[in-house]
C-alpha cells in the first residue's frame, strides 16, 4: 500500500547509523549488567605462586614413596602467610587450602593420607603423591597481560568476579540509555484512580519501560501529558534537558484533530524519518531525531505499542548499549487454521507449545489492539507475510516468541 513502509525496511532505517554510546568508568561494584566498552587485561598472575589446592602437607613426592619414611613437620603455611624457608629432603610443611607451596616442594599430600607420630612433629605417608599433586601452578588461572574479557561482554556474575581477581576496581563500559517515555492523552490517569466516564487507566508505559529496562536501558517516567501543545513541548524539553537518548512517546502521533505529537515534534526540530509502516498491529509508528536524541513514537493502542516496542524499541537499546539483539524467532507449524492475509504484516498473539517434538502455535480467536488479556497469555506472535494465503492447520509459520 502507498506511504507505508515495510517492516524490515522500518528497522534497517531505524538502526542504519546506531553506533554503541560512549563509554564511561565505574566502579567495579556498580558495573553489573553493563557492557564492557574495551578488554579487560589482567593487572596480576594468579595465583601468583604455586599454591596448595588442598589441606595437607607440602612434601617431596619423591619422600612419600617409602611409606615407612617419617618426614619432620618443620612449620606451616597458611593463606596470607607463608613459610619462609625451604622443604629438604626427609621434610614436610604443614600447609592449607590457597597457601604458598614453599620451596623444595613439589606436592602436597593431603591429611588424610598422613600419619602423625605421637609427638606430631613427624609425619608417615600411607599414600605416595606425584610430582605437582594438588598444587595449582603460578598462572594456573590466567597472566599478566592476559584478555580475561572481551569488548562487549556483559558484566554478569562470572565477569565481575574475573574482572576483580584481575585487580581492576575500575571498568570502562559503554553508557547505559535513557529513555524517556511521554504517555499522551487527555483521556489517561494514573492507575489507582478513579476515572470519569469518558476517561482510561494509562497502562501502555508500565509495558514499555519493562521492556527498556530488559534491553539494558534507565527510563524516565514524563507521566501523562494531555492533548495541549505547549505541556507536550514543555515535557520534549524536559527529555532533551535530562540527556535522554531515546524519546518514546505513547499515542497521540495519527491524523486525528487531537493527535498533536508529531506536530509538536517537529516544530521542536524532529527531522521526521518515517510515520506509517505496514504492520499490523501498529501501523501509526513514528521515528525521527532531534539533535543527538532519537524518537520513537508508539501507538496509543495498548497491544500495538508493546509489539512495536518489541520490535523496534528493543533492537534500537540494544545497539546505543553495544548489546547483540537477535530476535527470537523460530519455525512452528499453525495449530488451527488461518485466513489470508492482506498488505500488511501482521503479528497474531498466540499459544506456542511444544506436541511430540514440534512447536505448535495456536492464534487466539479476537485480535483486537486493544485487548491486553491475550498479549498478557501470549508467548509468541505468529508473523503472517503480507499478501499471505490461506493456511490450514499443520502448515508451516514463523513465530517471534516473547518469553
Amino acid at each position: 500500500m502507498a506511504g507505508l513502509l515495510p517492516v524490515d525496511e522500518a528497522l534497517r532505517r531505524l538502526l542504519d547509523d546506531v553506533t554503541a554510546l560512549p563509554a564511561e568508568e565505574i566502579a567495579i561494584g556498580d558495573a553489573a549488567g553493563h557492557v564492557l566498552a574495551n578488554a579487560v587485561e589482567a593487572r596480576r598472575t594468579q595465583p601468583p605462586f604455586p599454591a596448595s589446592a588442598m589441606d595437607g602437607y607440602a612434601v617431596r613426592a619423591a619422600d612419600t614413596v617409602d611409606q615407612s619414611t617419617a618426614l619432620t613437620v618443620i612449620g606451616q603455611s597458611i593463606a596470607g602467610q607463608r613459610f619462609d624457608g625451604a622443604v629438604g629432603a626427609g621434610e614436610a610443611v604443614r600447609i592449607f587450602t590457597g597457601a604458598p607451596v614453599p620451596e623444595g616442594a613439589d606436592a602436597v599430600l593431603l591429611q588424610e593420607d598422613a600419619e602423625p607420630d605421637e609427638d606430631g612433629l613427624t609425619i608417615r605417608a600411607s599414600e605416595a603423591v606425584t610430582p605437582g599433586r594438588h598444587v595449582r601452578a603460578a598462572g594456573l588461572d590466567f597472566r599478566v597481560g592476559d584478555i580475561l574479557l572481551a569488548k562487549g561482554r556483559a558484566l554478569d556474575a562470572a565477569a565481575l568476579s574475573l574482572a576483580a581477581a584481575g585487580n581492576h576496581p575500575l571498568l570502562s563500559v559503554v553508557r547505559t540509555p535513557l529513555v524517556a517515555i511521554l504517555a499522551t492523552g487527555s483521556e489517561l490517569l494514573p492507575p489507582g484512580s478513579e476515572p470519569g466516564p469518558d476517561q482510561i487507566i494509562a497502562s501502555n508505559g508500565y509495558g514499555v519501560a519493562a521492556l527498556a529496562r530488559d534491553a539494558g536501558a534507565r527510563v524516565l517516567d514524563l507521566g501523562i501529558a494531555p492533548d495541549d501543545r505547549g505541556v507536550l513541548a514543555e515535557r520534549v524539553r524536559d527529555a532533551i534537558s535530562a540527556g535522554a537518548d531515546v524519546i518514546v512517546t505513547l499515542g497521540g502521533a495519527s491524523v486525528g484533530d487531537h493527535d498533536l505529537v508529531r506536530e509538536v515534534l517537529t516544530g521542536e526540530g524532529m527531522a521526521l524519518e518515517f510515520w506509517k509502516i505496514a504492520m499490523r498491529p501498529g501501523k501509526p509508528l513514528m521515528f525521527g531525531r532531534l539533535a543527538e536524541t532519537r524518537v520513537l513514537g508508539l501507538p496509543g493502542n495498548p497491544v500495538s505499542s508493546l509489539v512495536c516496542a518489541h520490535l523496534f524499541l528493543k533492537p534500537l537499546l540494544a545497539k546505543l548499549g553495544g548489546r547483540p539483539h537477535v530476535a527470537d524467532i523460530r519455525e512452528a507449524v499453525l495449530g488451527e487454521a488461518m485466513k489470508a492475509n492482506d498488505h500488511r504484516q501482521d503479528y497474531v498473539r498466540a499459544a506456542a507449545t511444544l506436541e511430540d517434538g514440534r512447536l505448535v502455535a495456536r492464534p487466539f480467536a479476537v485480535q483486537d489492539s486493544s485487548m491486553l488479556t491475550t498479549l498478557a497469555h501470549a508467548n509468541a506472535l505468529i508473523i503472517r507475510e503480507p499478501n499471505v494465503a490461506a493456511s490450514e492447520a499443520g502448515d508451516a509459520c514463523r513465530v517471534l516468541m516473547l518469553r
